[in-house]
């Protein structure tokens, strides 16, 4: 079911635990047949780092989602340099938009450690589209986040403080809706935080010691702890 880098994550493709499906977060709207069709269609691959899960110019065929690891979008640098639009922590669902209009991917979307992938065909997407109000209540607000997402991406596109570059971004990763099972913690090492953020992994680690020392976040073991995701988002650094 998944687009294959060297057959991988096709290969590992299988049925999800009960545990990933508790993981899911539109699967509580659901009732009925509705949920039973989605749990019956929904799949779990593992993408190895570096894999492809979305690629620019081929066809949608799932609505994706992230288990567990960590992904980024990014443009088709084919043809100029490369763009990253945003990161992807587990529990978030990306690629909506491409899916409710059955066309071909506008970006990439490459796994920056190995992830678990979730996949919902495009035709059962299309089904609970048109049977299920939760489900479309839920597309709907994940759309309207994602435009908020996405204009946000451009103001910290013409940000010149790297400090405030790395609040934003991290804000953005801390999403109550878009990575609804980050939590307060984000497992992300400086070198990954550095890929999305476009920074060196030197500068990423000044800035994350800047916020640090503001009470925005705690520095921990294997990941960062959010302290003030108010002051992450509007990134006010006095």
């Amino acid at each position: 079911m998944f687009p294959a880098r060297r057959g991988s994550i096709r290969e590992r493709a299988r049925r999800p635990t009960v545990a990933e499906l508790d993981s899911i977060p539109w699967l509580p709207q659901l009732s009925g047949e509705a949920r039973e069709r989605a749990i019956d269609a929904l799949e779990v691959g593992m993408a190895e780092a570096g894999d492809t899960i979305c690629r620019f110019g081929r066809p949608v065929t799932l609505w994706f989602g992230l288990i567990d690891g960590l992904l980024k979008m990014s443009n088709d640098d084919s043809q100029g340099p490369a763009i990253t639009f945003t990161g992807v922590a587990p529990g978030g669902w990306f690629g909506e938009g491409t899916v409710l209009k059955h066309e071909h991917y506008r970006y990439n979307i490459q796994a920056l450690r190995p992830s678990l992938i979730a996949g919902l065909p495009v035709e059962t997407f299309d089904w609970l589209l048109d049977h299920s109000i939760g489900f479309n209540r839920f597309v709907m607000h994940q759309l309207n986040e994602r435009l908020g997402q996405f204009i946000a991406a451009r103001e910290i596109d013409r940000l010149n403080n790297p400090d405030l570059r790395v609040a934003r971004n991290l804000a953005a990763l801390f999403h109550p809706l878009l990575s609804p099972n980050v939590g307060g913690v984000l497992r992300i090492t400086q070198q990954e935080l550095a890929y999305l953020v476009g920074l060196s992994r030197q500068r990423v680690n000044e800035a994350l010691r800047t916020l640090q020392s503001k009470g925005w976040i705690r520095i921990e073991y294997g990941g960062l702890r959010v302290l003030d995701l108010q002051a992450l988002r509007s990134g006010d650094l006095g």
